[in-house]
């Protein structure tokens, strides 16, 4: 409901909550559209018949309509003159909880769009914005038709392209991309598609133990991030 790109149309609540979902639709910047109530007060019976089954809530549920598409040109036009930027691209992650989880470190760490797939990638599902934990409403979701082509045109922008992978023979630490990074990652099981391997300027790797190389792919990207937009003034 901050999100002024969002618009909704009721917020449902449990009986006892009117007052905390009073104060968000006073403070909201989204807009509302439809002729109902604003507001919809509902026992815990009615409540849960609202929801899908077995959700899990905290007394709150905002009907809303989907967010325009996002695209790659409007991210780039929105890209500060100096700075760093970074913009994540997924190849063939197709879980919905990493893809949200990935959405929520590249909103904590300040990414500035995730790049994936129009085949492939999973929808923007109930399950999905869970994991992202709001990330939806402050990081740009992009879906391109074709990776390869998506990677070239931000290279024309300026960008410096790397790939995590665990068998790359320098760790990320130790590159210099710059200011502006386009972070690649695969799926756990294959990893990047050899095409968009050898699109990537670089290839790096996380440095973890012999025993086991490999990360969830939200938590690598977690990691990633923080390596590559952490403030070296601050360690």
């Amino acid at each position: 409901m901050a999100n002024p790109e969002r618009r909704w149309r009721q917020l449902a609540v449990l009986a006892g909550q009117e007052s905390e979902a009073a104060a968000l639709i006073a403070e909201a910047a989204a807009e509302r559209r439809g002729t109902q109530e604003p507001l919809l007060v509902l026992d815990r019976t009615a409540f849960n018949q609202l929801l899908p089954e077995g959700a899990v809530h905290q007394g709150l549920a905002l009907e809303a309509e989907p967010l325009e598409a996002a695209d790659l040109d409007d991210v780039l036009r929105a890209l500060p003159a100096e700075g760093p930027a970074v913009i994540i691209m997924l190849d063939q992650v197709t879980d919905p909880h990493n893809v949200g989880a990935i959405l929520r470190s590249a909103a904590a760490f300040g990414a500035r769009a995730v790049v994936v797939p129009e085949h492939g990638a999973p929808p923007v599902t109930a399950t999905l914005a869970k994991a992202a934990s709001g990330a939806l409403d402050r990081v740009p979701l992009v879906r391109v038709t074709n990776l390869s082509r998506a990677l070239e045109r931000l290279k024309a922008a300026g960008f410096w392209s790397c790939g995590l992978d665990e068998a790359a023979p320098a760790p990320l630490a130790r590159l210099d991309l710059g200011h502006r990074v386009v972070l690649l990652l695969g799926s756990e099981g294959g990893g990047l598609r050899r095409l968009l391997r050898e699109h990537c300027d670089y290839l790096a790797r996380l440095p973890t133990r012999p025993e086991l190389p490999s990360l969830n792919v939200s938590n690598a990207a977690a990691i990633a991030l923080y390596e590559l937009l952490r403030d070296p003034g601050q360690g």
